[in-house]
């Protein structure tokens, strides 16, 4: 769980292309987190089955196998309170895509980033408060 007195959370960053992966890893580190990374959903998913502490996943949304609605959908039931993010270079999510899921519009800069941590985490800590 994210303790907003040290204002480092551990951020998991899944996206299939590896410089995507990169270039998130490193706008979150320069901001002081911890940043883990995976590059499919199979592989976010045994991170998050592991006792590895996670604070916030941002998930790219068009992955092969399995797209980053549904690793959203099974991340939930793996630690239910976990805040998402959808990173997406869509205007519009495919009809049928149900998704509350706060959205990251690609290319993002490390300011856009940045707010959307600063609101998601602090939501975080109230609500686990």
């Amino acid at each position: 769980m994210f303790n907003p007195d040290s204002k480092v959370a551990v951020i998991l960053v899944v996206d299939d292309d590896a410089l995507i992966n990169i270039n998130a890893v490193d706008m979150l580190e320069q901001l002081g987190h911890k940043a883990l990374e995976a590059y499919s959903g199979r592989d976010a998913l045994t991170i998050l089955a592991s006792e590895q502490p996670i604070d916030l996943l941002i998930t790219d949304y068009a992955m092969p196998d399995m797209n980053g609605v549904e690793l959203a959908q099974a991340a939930r039931q793996l630690r239910p309170g976990l805040p998402i993010v959808l990173a997406t270079g869509y205007s519009e999510l495919p009809s049928g895509t149900l998704s509350d899921l706060p959205r990251l519009t690609k290319p993002y800069q490390q300011s856009d980033l940045a707010g959307h941590l600063a609101a998601l985490l602090n939501e975080s800590a109230q609500t686990a408060s």
